[in-house]
């Protein structure tokens, strides 16, 4: 009986388990580690790329239109209820009413800019007011008939966001009022606007240029 088990067990075949060469080890180390040093690079090469054109004024800030469950979580909610369902911010109390400072105002979903500085002015209704966008291509003029008043709705052409709406009862040379929500746009004050990819608009404020002193050295 014992003799019968032991030729079973020695007619077993063994599985060996074959543990990986400390060299295919060592290759597998440093293959990960130059892929990690290739992603690592290339981020660098990237980001520096990225500063050199904010420096060289040739950095193009315009982003693509999220989609709406992207643009509902990254906006505030006040910012969500204007440029998407044609909300109306309170007077008097929004960020840019009476804000002057040099500078332009972009669209808040794309960052393209919409308005300058040197088109606002006070017009005492608690909003930011212009009497031009910076160019006509940039916004949209639609008739308006909500809230039981006949007026001209004012969009943006690249996010086709509710900017607010446009009069004809403004100062000169237009005669135009454009009034618009805060909510809609984001204010680059001229200081920056070369860092942040706007230098060709720096051509608007002449009298803060000169060729000794440049808004970012003062």
């Amino acid at each position: 009986m014992n003799e019968l088990l032991i030729k079973e067990i020695s007619e077993t075949p063994v599985h060996r388990i074959r543990h990986p060469s400390k060299r295919s080890s060592h290759l597998t180390l440093w293959l990960g580690l130059l892929g990690a040093a290739a992603v690592a690079a290339g981020f660098f090469y990237f980001s520096h790329a990225e500063e050199q054109k904010k420096k060289t004024g040739q950095f193009n800030p315009i982003k693509p239109v999220p989609s709406d469950s992207v643009l509902r979580s990254r906006l505030k909610e006040e910012q969500y209820h204007v440029v998407r369902e044609n909300g109306t911010e309170t007077a008097f109390h929004n960020e840019y009413w009476d804000n002057f400072k040099p500078g332009i105002y972009v669209d808040i979903i794309t960052s393209e800019a919409l308005f300058s500085s040197t088109d606002k002015f006070d017009a005492g209704t608690g909003r930011p007011t212009f009497t031009k966008p910076i160019s006509p291509e940039r916004v949209v003029e639609k008739p308006d008939s909500s809230s039981g008043m006949q007026r001209t709705e004012v969009r943006t052409t690249g996010s086709n966001s509710h900017l607010g709406h446009v009069f004809n009862d403004g100062p000169p040379p237009t005669g135009r009022r454009y009034a618009i929500n805060s909510a809609a746009l984001h204010f680059i004050p001229v200081e920056k606007m070369k860092a942040e990819g706007y230098a060709e608009y720096l051509s608007l404020f002449p009298n803060l240029q000169s060729p000794t002193a440049t808004p970012e050295s003062k």
